[in-house]
């Protein structure tokens, strides 16, 4: 099984990601989170294929759903969802993602440090 803990930023609604492989070709996916949206959107992603870790962006169901039950472009939760499915199929290693704002100023100041 593996599970993954999504900080999405301002809205503050964490979700919390389970895929735990179903058969040779399929996973089974549990999501719950504070958020109406992710959570319809769990309700509406019950499986995966695993090759749906290489599916393009416009035809993969993770993002097909996410566009159906999601208002916000940028929630980070089907990208989250897809590199825990990679994890699951073994395509790849749990490794933790960021992304960190940086401020104009803050260049300048760490190399006057």
């Amino acid at each position: 099984m593996t599970k993954i803990r999504i900080n999405p930023g301002a809205c503050g609604f964490e979700a919390m990601v389970e895929l735990k492989q179903k058969d040779k070709n399929t996973v089974t996916v549990s999501i719950s989170s504070e958020c109406k949206m992710v959570e319809k959107l769990g309700q509406e992603l019950n499986e995966l294929a695993m090759m749906d870790a290489f599916r393009h962006l416009l035809g993969n169901p993770v993002y097909v759903k996410g566009a159906a039950c999601l208002k916000h472009a940028a929630c980070p939760v089907p990208s989250g969802i897809l590199k825990a499915l990679e994890v699951e199929a073994g395509f790849n290693v749990p490794k933790d993602v960021t992304m960190t704002f940086i401020k104009e100023n803050s260049e300048t100041e760490e190399k006057q440090e």
